[in-house]
């Protein structure tokens, strides 16, 4: 018989492995003892918006951090530990993915959903993936955004903690030296796709795109298989592959012309129409949606 906690939404597509699972409301944890933290969070992306299809208003960022009490204390991290430790409480669900109901949000603060990140990181090149990520899921032609995101520990490289024994809870954290984020949309057409970043916990520049990575090479980082339930090696092929960034949100601004809107994929110019309030639909031929943004733009 499969695993019962494999009926969680979010584990549909499969899990790597861990010490404890967590299984929350709206997202699941797979529990480090031995780091104190989690070895990964899987989630959906505004996970009621796209089971019932309706849109919900954003709700509040909550703030309530706080320890989770279904890790025993002595394997659990402290608000204590990131006290003076020059280090943010990085979301792992971010709170803006988990906006949707008051209850979804507050679980997103829970320390179980904390790894220390370097504050230029977490609210730089971090937030952004995290945004262009709510970006994706929004457009017309994904039906479900599955996201796995993990801590990374080099084993050559000095691992360094923040806490003490003798702060409360009896622990320090180990801080990751990088995170990895596996990125799964479902599309509407039952395709699939696959796009895995790996990002050192500093203070980056550059493009997503910059990031990307193999994703049979960050399983090897992080100690699992990811989406493994994907049967047979129908995923095979993007799991060897870096493959391409998706269009991000500045891509798909205008001022447009004719060459630059053929170069888009045909679903990419019918997100554009759409995102211009136009009647469009992938049915439609490519250079009657291209004539239609041109027509609206110059009128």
């Amino acid at each position: 018989m499969d695993d019962p906690f494999q009926m969680q939404r979010e584990l549909r597509y499969g899990a790597p492995v861990c010490d404890q699972i967590l299984t929350g409301r709206h997202f699941t944890i797979g529990y480090s003892w031995y780091f104190r933290q989690a070895k990964w969070v899987l989630e959906i992306i505004k996970p009621n918006s796209a089971l019932l299809g309706i849109a919900f208003a954003d709700g509040e960022r909550l703030d309530n951090f706080r320890a989770d009490q279904r890790v025993p204390w002595r394997f659990r991290a402290s608000l204590e530990a990131y006290v003076n430790s020059g280090f943010d409480r990085g979301h792992l669900v971010a709170s803006a993915n988990m906006d949707e109901t008051d209850i979804q949000n507050s679980e997103t603060f829970l320390l179980s959903n904390m790894s220390p990140q370097v504050p230029q990181f977490n609210q730089g090149i971090w937030r952004d993936l995290e945004m262009e990520i709510r970006d994706l899921n929004a457009r017309h032609y994904v039906l479900e955004t599955y996201v796995l995101t993990a801590p990374v520990f080099d084993f050559n490289k000095e691992v360094k903690p923040i806490g003490t024994r003798q702060t409360q809870g009896g622990i320090d954290l180990p801080v990751p030296h990088a995170f990895v984020k596996s990125v799964f949309a479902e599309g509407r057409d039952g395709s699939f796709e696959l796009w895995t970043f790996m990002m050192d916990n500093t203070d980056l520049d550059g493009s997503l795109e910059d990031y990307l990575i193999e994703t049979y090479l960050a399983e090897q980082f992080v100690g699992g298989r990811f989406w493994d339930r994907v049967s047979g090696g129908d995923l095979d092929a993007q799991k060897k592959s870096k493959g391409r960034m998706w269009k991000t949100k500045s891509d798909l601004k205008g001022p447009w012309t004719e060459p630059k809107l053929s170069k888009l994929l045909e679903r990419e110019v019918v997100e554009v129409a759409l995102r211009l309030n136009l009647d469009a639909s992938i049915a439609d031929r490519k250079s009657d949606t291209i004539a239609k943004i041109l027509s609206h733009q110059n009128a």
